[in-house]
């Protein structure tokens, strides 16, 4: 009986040392034309959701090792981006280039 606990112990050692953790989810507002904050650090796997909080419609583009095109987000509206490279991306409003945020994944 005893072996059989330390099997399963093991076992259930093994699972959750190959499973991966899971991915946190940062929030960055938009609102007065100004990404809110202009600063974020996440992990690699984790998400940034931008949220339209303002008046008007953003487009958010993103460059770095990788680049994406998040498209409009209209008032009231998020979308959330997932960054599976490390690295520094750099963030702005293709519709108000002064609108910058940078993303820095560990």
């Amino acid at each position: 009986m005893r072996l059989a606990t330390i099997i399963l112990a093991a076992q259930i050692a093994l699972c959750a040392a190959v499973m991966p953790a899971s991915a946190a989810e940062v929030t960055v507002g938009q609102a007065g034309k100004m990404f809110n904050p202009e600063t974020v650090t996440v992990k690699v796997g984790d998400s940034v959701k931008f949220n339209n909080d303002d008046t008007v419609t953003h487009a958010v583009m993103i460059e770095g090792p990788t680049a994406t095109n998040v498209g409009a987000i209209k008032p009231g509206e998020a979308k959330s981006v997932s960054f599976d490279q490390a690295g520094t991306y750099e963030v702005k409003c293709a519709i108000h280039p002064k609108m910058k945020l940078t993303i820095k994944v560990q």
